[in-house]
């Protein structure tokens, strides 16, 4: 099924200017035992990454999400996920917003093997031999399309020894440059006992903290549509990936900019497609329209799951742990 939102080329890369809400000074992303992360190009400008590709993509997933509904966004209705809900059916999480998405321990490690079974048995289990990345494909596409555009690593010995797993399709970074110090601090008050017991959570404690102010803010997203491809999954589901990711952008940009409490920014001038040539960011009113119809024609084409949400029980406190493959790579 072709679609206007899936071009030819290999990429669809998007660049664009944002700036803080209010004021000049912004607070970026930190990291522990690093802190911010401020670096050089080779022509010595000051840069700073203010948000990483990790966080992108998590933002990315959170605004698929309708939290007053506990379910799908609204155009993304239809779509398949999987939902972690408690013996006596209480929603505890889903595999958008779980930080391993499928690898999830509440969807893997307790004590219902549904998606662990399902997965052994449609991918199998061999230790050895090569990944079939269109099975895999294809097999996370009827349980979660989002986990093939926002990656995904299947760290369970049982499941050919951990190596199952397919990069972010989409991803995304916000960087600054041209980035000066804004030092500031505070004073957290004790009106009670000024000299009291800091340790304890007692008395006055000063704090300092780095802001910082830019020349320019820019966000960036790149989609690659010859993984999509590589795929080969089953019509329209290319389509509707792409169409997907595009949607994921736009309401970003227009609902998800404010990262943290001193760091609110908003779009600042055009957006920019500097691939393909001559593709332009779609209007969100328009990826919703065709995203409907996307959804409608792969759910009569059986390509997602019956129902298109899988529930997994899971009881708190009764998972012992286990030890899988390692799972800390870049998704």
């Amino acid at each position: 099924m072709a679609s206007k939102y899936f071009p030819d080329g290999t990429r669809i890369l998007i660049e664009v200017d944002l700036k803080p809400m209010q004021g000049t000074r912004f607070q970026p992303t930190g990291f522990p035992d690093l802190g911010h992360a401020t670096y050089r190009t080779a022509d010595g400008t000051e840069m700073l990454l203010v948000e990483s590709a990790q966080s992108v993509a998590n933002r990315l997933e959170t605004v698929c999400w309708d939290a007053d509904a506990a379910d799908l966004a609204e155009p993304l209705r239809g779509l398949p996920y999987i939902r972690v809900v408690t013996p006596d059916g209480e929603v505890l999480t889903n595999s958008l917003l779980e930080a391993h998405r499928i690898n999830s321990p509440y969807i893997l490690e307790g004590a219902d093997k549904t998606i662990l079974t399902m997965l052994s048995k449609e991918l199998g289990s061999d230790d050895e031999g090569a990944i079939d990345v269109k099975k895999l494909a294809n097999t996370l596409s009827r349980y979660d399309v989002n986990a093939l555009l926002h990656g995904v690593f299947l760290a369970k010995r049982d499941l050919a020894g951990g190596r199952y797993r397919l990069p972010r399709a989409l991803s995304g970074f916000i960087e600054a440059r041209n980035v000066g110090v804004a030092a500031s601090g505070g004073v957290k008050n004790d009106r009670v006992n000024p000299s009291g017991d800091t340790k304890s959570g007692f008395g006055n404690v000063p704090f300092h903290r780095d802001e910082y102010t830019a020349g320019t803010i820019t966000a960036f997203f790149n989609l690659d549509l010859a993984q999509i491809r590589g795929y080969r999954l089953p019509d329209p589901l290319g389509a509707l990936l792409s169409t997907l990711a595009l949607w994921k952008i736009v309401a970003f940009l227009e609902s998800g900019l404010r990262l943290r409490t001193a760091c609110d920014l908003e779009v600042a001038g055009a957006i920019r497609v500097t691939r393909p040539q001559g593709f332009q960011l779609p209007r969100r009113a328009d990826l919703e329209t065709e995203l409907g119809t996307l959804i409608k024609a792969a759910s009569r084409a059986k390509l997602f799951s019956d129902p298109a949400v899988t529930d997994v029980k899971f009881k708190p406190g009764k998972v012992k742990s286990k030890k899988s493959a390692k799972d800390d790579s870049e998704e």
